[in-house]
């Protein structure tokens, strides 16, 4: 194997998704010497970019909500997260479409909400405010939960853990805890939806997760210039000028173990040696195709096998001829029957007649994704994952008609005529193309037997040397905790190896705004 630096720790990373690059800009701060291993051509896994005919799109992510964990890993590191990667403050923060009937315009005013509200649901035009406040001392009270690692059932009864239960209220779903504020169903909804962020349904999701409608309403929806693909690529530029050597097209073959401690890596360029590894490739795969069965104690294949995953989407990646100058930067279709349509999701696992979509037409809030006189369409349908119920190779294009009809209730009857560019992703290419578990392009799911110490922890606990980050371990997916996972991982890393870890001088107590200039609305 290859020598190790004399007097540096060595940290390999597997993945240049979000938390690997976060993790590796906090460990080089540190003092270690960082080198990422990367299977694709581009950084950013999930939230890479897509480029083709002039076009760019975000390959998952396209709400960057939360900015204050990575403001904070860029302080970590002497960098301004606001200058090095312009944003747009998006209002409204999307369009909320009801098959059902009625339509939202969701703002962070609360006198503009409440008047979108009482349009639909006059009975419920004071919920929102209500919402809010309970929402604002819930966060308050978990958010040193999720900026913890959970290594065992004891730090269930932590003190910070026994105080937020009667607010997290874990025996109640997401719908359920809404229903507490809103009486029409549409409004449960519409501060329900987020759920699938994390691949779940809110009438199974624990109603912990109100806080992420909470976190758009409090502070803001952001648009990336670039597409938060950009933002990987700002962090992996800063990872590099801070000595890390990110190196693409180099899967990870196999990992070398001397017992159950991770010892070295070999990739097509030969063997490497560390102190240690962190994986942030998806979970699942990884541990199947990098890890011997017999050295998961914990997470073997069986409990893989057995374990929930969330669900999956089927994608429209659409260069446009023109641009729907109507549209909103970001629009939700809900099904009329959205109980029917999540039941087939989840329980069936069967192809919706009524799907629910979402649009992206970031072209009325950045010009720079498509060639002149033309935009980019974002479309998805959150589906099953890989199911016996469901054929893509048979079924994709009756699935993508369905999907462009969806489009028509939005306004836009006349896409298909307008195509210039168009990419397909269904659940089979997230697990073949992307090497994502059965197509859960969320992960694990989020119910009460998968999180906390009940999920994957940072400090992999069936191998030692090992850490873990992304979506796969606490706190859980989505961008925000994701970086907080890389966060965590880092420190402990830090401690483990003697090295300082580079804490905040001090810690803002908002969540500072872009510059006034960036907040065009969309």
């Amino acid at each position: 194997m290859a020598r190790m630096p004399a007097n540096r720790k060595r940290v390999c990373i597997v993945g240049a998704g979000p938390g690997g690059l976060a993790n590796a800009m906090l460990m080089a701060q540190a003092g270690a010497d960082v080198t990422i291993f990367e299977r694709a051509e581009r950084v950013g896994g999930r939230c890479a970019a897509i480029e083709a005919d002039g076009f760019r799109f975000d390959t998952g992510p396209t709400f960057f909500l939360y900015p204050r964990v990575l403001d904070e890993i860029f302080q970590s590191v002497g960098r301004n997260l606001w200058r090095e990667v312009p944003m747009t403050r998006l209002d409204p923060q999307y369009r909320l479409e009801f098959g059902a009937g009625g339509r939202i315009d969701a703002t962070p005013d609360p006198e503009r909400m409440r008047s979108e509200i009482a349009r639909i649901a006059p009975q419920d035009a004071d919920s929102f405010v209500r919402f809010m406040k309970e929402n604002r001392t819930k966060l308050e009270r978990f958010r040193p939960i999720l900026e913890s690692p959970f290594n065992s059932m004891l730090d269930l009864l932590r003190p910070s853990v026994l105080k937020a239960v009667p607010w997290v209220r874990p025996w109640q779903s997401v719908a359920d805890d809404l229903s507490r504020h809103f009486s029409d169903d549409r409004l449960v909804t519409a501060f329900s939806f987020q759920s699938k962020y994390l691949g779940m349904s809110p009438f199974q999701c624990p109603s912990l997760f109100t806080i992420l409608a909470f976190l758009e309403y409090e502070y803001g929806i952001f648009h990336p210039t670039g597409g938060c693909a950009a933002v990987s690529e700002k962090m992996a530029e800063v990872a590099r000028d801070l000595g890390v050597d990110i190196r693409l097209n180099e899967p990870v073959e196999q990992l070398h173990f001397d017992g159950r401690r991770a010892v070295g890596l070999r990739t097509r360029s030969g063997d490497q040696a560390f102190d240690s590894l962190v994986i942030n490739a998806d979970f699942a795969q990884a541990m199947k195709s990098l890890v011997p069965d017999h050295l998961r104690k914990n997470w073997n294949n069986q409990k893989l096998d057995r374990s929930k995953y969330s669900c999956s989407t089927f994608m429209l990646y659409l260069g446009i001829d023109g641009l729907y100058d109507h549209l909103p930067h970001h629009t939700i279709y809900i099904a009329k029957d959205y109980q029917r349509n999540l039941d087939e999701i989840d329980r069936l696992k069967i192809l919706s007649e009524d799907p629910s979509i979402y649009v992206q037409n970031a072209g009325v809030t950045d010009s720079s994704l498509a060639p002149d006189g033309m935009s980019t369409l974002y479309v998805l349908a959150p589906v099953t994952n890989q199911s016996p119920h469901v054929d893509w190779k048979s079924q994709t294009p009756m699935f993508r008609k369905r999907v462009l009809q969806q489009l028509a209730r939005l306004g836009l009857d006349d896409v298909e005529n307008r195509i210039r560019f168009e990419k397909v992703i269904t659940p089979d290419d997230w697990q073949n193309t992307y090497q994502v578990f059965r197509g859960a392009t969320f992960n694990l799911a989020h119910n009460l037997g998968q999180m906390l110490h009940a999920r994957p922890r940072n400090h992999f606990s069936d191998l030692k040397q090992v850490y873990l980050v992304g979506g796969g371990t606490h706190p859980g997916s989505g961008l925000p905790v994701i970086y907080e996972s890389a966060r965590i991982s880092a420190r402990m890393m830090c401690n483990a190896l003697g090295l300082e870890f580079p804490e905040l001088s001090s810690v803002p107590d908002a969540l500072p705004m872009a510059p006034a200039a960036q907040r065009r609305a969309a």
